[in-house]
């Protein structure tokens, strides 16, 4: 079977294990440290190199999970919005088109179009900075990814009772497939 590999940091890696992990077309879920570099987003467009962050390695079938919908779905769990050291790396360079798009679609989410076809600008609060959000979210090429110590893979199957900033019962509920 042909599968292909993404990484994402945000929040708890423990947490994001188990978001991704019972998703259709996702095979393998890894907690793991991310260093990667190239790494840049609308906030900091000035690339930087990013060592040892808390991730998680989503191996996933192309043909039965969408790389945007593994992005749409971090994004549902993760506020791009918020300094979170959210990120989406990559090692493959075919997919680097697909993530920028989607991290550009993410970064302009709810602005309203620069101008009209007549060059019209009507009520455009994003020329005002006060009004404009930013989007701290992160994409970069992956530069090495080491799977975690043996007692965070799985940890929150393994510890049932700990509290999650993440409501995980009301996000699988959530999920139509």
């Amino acid at each position: 079977m042909y599968t292909k590999k993404i990484y994402f940091s945000g929040g708890d890696f423990h947490e994001l294990q188990v978001v991704f992990e019972d998703l259709p077309g996702v095979v393998k879920v890894l907690p793991g440290y991310i260093d990667a570099f190239n790494v840049k987003s609308q906030a900091n467009p000035e690339p930087i190199e990013v060592e040892k962050i808390h991730g998680i390695e989503v191996e996933f079938n192309p043909k039965k999970m969408d790389l945007s919908m593994l992005m749409d779905i971090l994004f549902s769990v993760m506020n791009p919005y918020a300094e979170n050291n959210l990120g989406v790396y990559y090692n493959s360079g075919e997919d680097e088109p697909q993530i920028e798009l989607h991290m550009n679609f993410i970064a302009n989410r709810g602005r309203q179009p620069a101008a009209t076809s007549a060059l019209l600008t009507i009520n455009d609060t994003t020329l005002n900075p006060k009004f404009s959000r930013k989007c701290f979210a992160v994409c970069g090429r992956l530069k090495n990814f080491s799977v975690a110590e043996d007692e965070h893979i799985d940890f929150l199957k393994k510890h049932p009772e700990i509290e999650t900033e993440i409501d995980l019962i009301k996000f699988k509920a959530s999920l139509k497939f």
